[in-house]
């Protein structure tokens, strides 16, 4: 088990495998020298990125809402280039101070007292923070133009006063991962409650299967299994009050949550908090295990410029949402970790930011990054999805069709406390599943000591 807690990847660090292309999740080095964020917030996310500076572009002149900045931390040089394609397909006039991506999210809580006039971050807790502490602008307005949003991504985009703070760009989902001719082979139907799920644990098991892929070095990935297990055990409202430092983890709510999550534990590959997310997709590229419940970027491990039979592992990889539990809740919730943006507090062209807010959560904006960078999801419904391999479609499907859209826990909750505290805690849980009082006892108990939103 590593000795670091990590963080999940966001959506801009992984995408889905076109052709070739291998997306490497080793944390970069902090990079050194000067750079345009001052001082260094608490919000951390690892990437890579050397690149900072400013640059300035100027497409289509903007009509009358003028110059508008942009805070950038797409400083990788596709990203980089991508992100710059969009903004001109904006037609806006839009200066860029582009910083290195590490760099940006450890200093961002400085940045925002000052930031530019629209800025790069995430949705769920990360974007809900920053509004309860009024330091960036309601949009409420903009949305009324972003018809082919979902109620999910907006949903995902609101504060807990209601208003809208956010604008999604893309996003990755997380879901239980198959091969489908594993499943052709030996007649498996794609389970949709937990019942089903649990029987077909029982038929992959007879048949000298590991049912799940399970990893859980770094302390992330199996923040996954809590997320979605809550989230169809209790709801997405009661998920995210926990989340937010609302509901006690000693509630018989959160221990049904590690009681039902106990009765699949027997079908998990052993040893599952030594194990890297890569290896764990080995097994199932292998076919030694059945399903693997992860994000899209599963099929980033499997590389067809060394590995002649990659790509048709990746071709064969398909996925399905996380079955239900409770009726009550049924699939309406999914875990998709969205990019996009928000506007300063009071930036110095209002107009011109709502503008640039506005055509970004446009089709045409998302259409013209994805040219350059073809693999992500686009969050508007409305994008062209003609270059979209066979799992970017059905990622947006389901995304498109949910009701609600969870971030992910250490997106959905503070990241220190979700590391440290309910990273540990299920590493406890995982090694020893019948500590479950003891583990949620110590949760709370270290939660006392965290401010949330």
């Amino acid at each position: 088990m590593s000795g670091n807690y990590e963080s999940s990847p966001s959506p801009s660090e992984v995408g889905f495998s076109l052709v070739s292309r291998r997306t490497l999740l080793a944390g970069a080095a902090a990079v050194g020298g000067a750079v345009v964020l001052a001082a260094c917030g608490d919000d951390s996310e690892g990437s890579e990125g050397t690149s900072g500076g400013t640059e300035t572009t100027a497409a289509g002149g903007g009509g009358d809402t003028g110059e508008v900045s942009f805070g950038s931390n797409y400083s990788d040089e596709k990203p980089k280039a991508a992100m710059q394609a969009a903004l001109d397909a904006t037609g806006l006039s839009v200066k860029v101070n582009t910083v290195d991506h590490n760099t940006y999210q450890e200093q961002f809580n400085t940045y925002i007292q000052q930031p530019d006039d629209v800025v790069c971050w995430f949705a769920g807790y990360r974007m809900r923070a920053f509004a309860g502490k009024g330091v960036v602008g309601d949009i409420s307005d903009v949305w009324e133009g972003l018809g082919d949003m979902s109620d999910g991504f907006k949903n995902a985009s609101t504060g807990l006063d209601g208003k809208q703070y956010f604008v999604p760009f893309y996003f990755y989902p997380w879901a239980i991962h198959y091969r489908r001719s594993l499943f052709e082979e030996k007649g498996y139907e794609v389970p949709t409650t937990w019942d089903d799920l649990l029987a077909l644990c029982e038929k992959m098991k007879a048949d000298g299967i590991t049912p799940f892929s399970a990893a859980n070095d770094g302390g992330w990935p199996q923040m996954g299994m809590f997320d979605m297990i809550n989230l169809r055990t209790n709801g997405y409202d009661f998920h995210v009050s926990l989340m937010g430092g609302k509901e006690s983890w000693t509630d018989d709510k959160v221990k049904k949550v590690f009681e039902n999550w106990s009765t699949i534990l027997d079908y998990y590959q052993p040893d599952v908090n030594g194990r890297t997310w890569q290896d764990a997709a080995t097994a199932l590229g292998n076919k030694e295990t059945g399903m693997y419940l992860l994000g899209t970027f599963v099929t980033s491990n499997f590389d067809p410029a060394t590995d002649p039979a990659a790509q048709e592992i990746i071709d064969d990889i398909d996925f399905f949402a996380f079955p239900e539990i409770d009726p009550a809740h049924g699939q309406d919730a999914v875990e998709a970790p969205i990019d996009g943006f928000m506007m300063a507090k009071s930036p110095k062209n209002d107009a011109g930011a709502r503008a640039l807010l506005g055509a970004l959560g446009a089709a045409a904006s998302i259409d013209a990054y994805l040219a350059v960078d073809p693999s992500s999801v686009a969050a508007n419904s409305a994008a062209k999805t003609d270059g979209y391999s066979a799992l970017q479609k059905k990622s947006a499907e389901l995304v498109g069709s949910a009701k609600y859209i969870a971030q992910f826990l250490d997106r959905d909750t503070d990241p220190d406390f979700a590391a440290k505290v309910v990273g540990k805690a299920l590493q406890d849980f995982l090694s020893d599943p019948t500590t479950i009082d003891t583990v949620l006892a110590t949760v709370e108990e270290q939660k006392q000591t965290y401010t949330f939103e």
